[in-house]
């Protein structure tokens, strides 16, 4: 006797919690099994690039806060980073620090939210629980210093906005024992728990070559076996001042993927430990930038490691103090391309684990 199926078609959000945010799958099942994935992107798109025409350049940062939500230092550096080097600007020696700082305290930050959604969407509550506990520490870090928690509009072309205030340095210098203590709990509760290893292990495996093809950066591209970051193969900033290392793996799988982020956490604070003892608590938090920010006319590209892997700015400017054309390349969204190959074949319980370990930010996608 044959058993007859029929194709089913089914809608994965765009309110299901395990998108991510509002983002949509359309599968067609044959069973349990996917035929076909086709992600429908959208939801959330504000027109960042254009309005930015619209904008001056100082402006135009609390728009990149809003794009990647979750890291939005790294998306303020970007911006700002391609405006400097349009203009030739000299940044101060503490400003670096300051940037750097924060955009490593918010790469763990990233890191926590995704290690902690991402075990809540195979079946663990806990892990979210004490991610977000720790992550918490930062926010609270970040709050001092500019008096926001998400969207911090921190950095300014020519440096950042506010000094770090009194005991700041000490208490980041103090985070890091202690993160790193529970980064082995971590370990010790999820990493080796065999339900988790089954879930993930062997699952949403690709090689390197189809990285390469799918333009996949970050981690996304590292568990293959490449080693490509920006800190160090393209430094910017003051990166190359301090001794790191870039994880990377060779399986290709959603579990390689999970351990790259919590090594790329201690990797961090292995950065933040230096940092806050080279910290220059003395000098200017501002370059000397004229009161108008004009560029020359001219065009640059700028790019740097985010938590989700390459981020880059684009800026056509006229000399205006507005820009003509800006265009950012979105890590989350190149990443999310390979997804429907990965998802061919895979059985519904797989979707949420393959999509959840590319990790998107779905802001950042639409943007």
């Amino acid at each position: 006797m044959t058993l007859r199926t029929e194709e089913l078609l089914l809608n994965v959000g765009p309110q299901h919690p395990s998108t991510h945010g509002v983002f949509r799958i359309v599968v067609k099942l044959d069973g349990e099994v996917i035929r076909e994935a086709i992600p429908v992107m959208g939801y959330l798109h504000r027109g960042t690039e254009k309005l930015a025409e619209n904008l001056t350049y100082t402006q135009i940062i609390p728009y990149t806060d809003r794009m990647d939500y979750v890291s939005a230092m790294t998306n303020n550096y970007v911006l700002c980073n391609a405006v400097e080097t349009l203009m030739q600007l000299e940044i101060p020696e503490k400003a670096e620090y300051l940037r750097l700082i924060v955009m490593e305290l918010q790469r763990i930050a990233s890191h926590l939210v995704w290690w902690g959604t991402y075990l809540l969407d195979i079946g663990a509550m806990s892990p979210f629980l004490y991610a977000f506990r720790d992550r918490e520490i930062i926010i609270n870090l970040f709050n001092e210093l500019c008096g926001a928690r998400l969207t911090y509009f921190y950095m300014r072309v020519g440096g950042v906005k506010w000094d770090a205030p009194e005991g700041w340095i000490q208490k980041v210098r103090e985070f890091i024992p202690y993160m790193r203590e529970k980064l082995e709990e971590y370990n010790t509760l999820v990493s080796g728990n065999e339900i988790f290893l089954a879930r993930i292990k062997g699952i949403g495996k690709y090689d390197a070559q189809t990285a390469i093809d799918y333009g996949l950066s970050g981690v996304n591209l590292r568990c293959t076996g490449i080693n490509w970051d920006l800190r160090k193969d393209q430094p910017y900033s003051i990166y190359n001042r301090f001794d790191f290392d870039v994880p990377v793996s060779t399986n290709g799988d959603c579990y390689d993927r999970y351990l790259l982020r919590i090594e790329e956490m201690r990797q961090s604070l292995r950065i933040l430990e230096q940092a806050v003892e080279q910290f220059p608590h003395e000098g200017e938090i501002m370059g000397k930038v004229p009161r108008v920010i004009r560029p020359p006319e001219g065009e640059v590209y700028s790019r740097i490691e985010s938590p989700r892997g390459e981020i880059g700015c684009y800026i056509i400017s006229k000399g205006k103090d507005k820009p003509f054309r800006m265009k950012f390349r979105r890590p989350s969204f190149v990443n999310l391309q390979i997804l429907p190959k990965l998802l061919e074949g895979e059985t519904m319980t797989n979707l949420i684990t393959i999509l959840g370990a590319i990790d998107i930010v779905v802001g950042e996608v639409d943007a």
